[in-house]
């Protein structure tokens, strides 16, 4: 064998076995570190999760059942069956604190009634030994919808019952003439997240689709834009001699 053609087996055998090496570090710190990422990645969406507020890029996922959270100016009843001289009704105040006489200010906006019971546990630790605490929503935010745009009567009403969309335009005093069929139903997922449905009214009306005729929940709101002859309408003055049919616009 020539000394050319050992040259380049010699130079072969090498690179193959550089790469193998190469290859056996991959595999022995590819999985722990890939292992490592996806522990943070399910830790930081756990926490996420657990504070209600989701990512941007990961909405928090919604319960079947999710439970009320306390707002500003709901009224809580906060009863210490063993220490009844500390019973009192406090107001969430509209930075979200309640003020507790010997116990002094907790967050609980945002939390559950459960939540809130650990939370004032916690917090009456240093005046009382293990606690037992009760605590009630004596007034608390009703549940309710909006409804804006080209309706009789824009505003909130009271979700008191299941409602669908058509119903709840029909609440809002039916369409305008200068409303749009299609509608737009906005659903807040997570504090960072808002889905966006749109629903054609007239084809549900005219017994299509009714399936789609979605169920209001506690803060949607509808809105019912406008048409588009009666928008153009605003920007062109009125000219006599000169008609044109509305519905060649659509």
């Amino acid at each position: 064998m020539s000394k050319f053609k050992r040259s380049i087996i010699w130079f072969a055998a090498l690179a193959l076995s550089m790469a193998t090496a190469t290859m056996g570090q991959n595999d022995q710190k590819g999985p722990k570190e890939v292992q490592a990422k996806d522990t943070q990645m399910e830790a930081s969406e756990q926490s996420q999760t657990d504070s209600g507020q989701g990512s941007a890029d990961h909405p928090v996922l919604q319960h079947r059942n999710p439970r009320y959270r306390v707002n500003r100016s709901d009224v809580i009843m906060v009863t210490f069956p063993l220490s009844p001289e500390l019973n009192q009704k406090v107001t969430v105040q509209p930075d979200g604190y309640i003020t507790l006489q010997n116990i002094g200010s907790v967050y609980v906006q945002g939390l559950t009634v459960p939540e809130v019971i650990v939370a004032l546990k916690e917090a009456s630790a240093n005046i009382l030994h293990a606690p037992m605490i009760d605590v009630d929503l004596a007034d608390f935010q009703r549940p309710y919808f909006m409804v804006s745009g080209q309706v009789s009567k824009p505003g909130q009403y009271d979700l008191r019952h299941d409602t669908s969309v058509t119903e709840a335009i029909a609440m809002a005093g039916g369409f305008l003439p200068t409303a749009k069929t299609q509608v737009f139903v906005y659903h807040r997922v997570s504090p960072g997240w808002m889905e966006v449905k749109r629903l054609n009214v007239k084809e549900i009306l005219n017994g299509k689709n009714v399936n789609e005729d979605i169920q209001m929940q506690p803060g949607d709101m509808v809105f019912v834009p406008e048409k588009f002859i009666a928008n153009f309408k605003k920007y062109v003055p009125y000219t006599t001699g000169i008609y044109a049919n509305p519905s060649s616009f659509f």
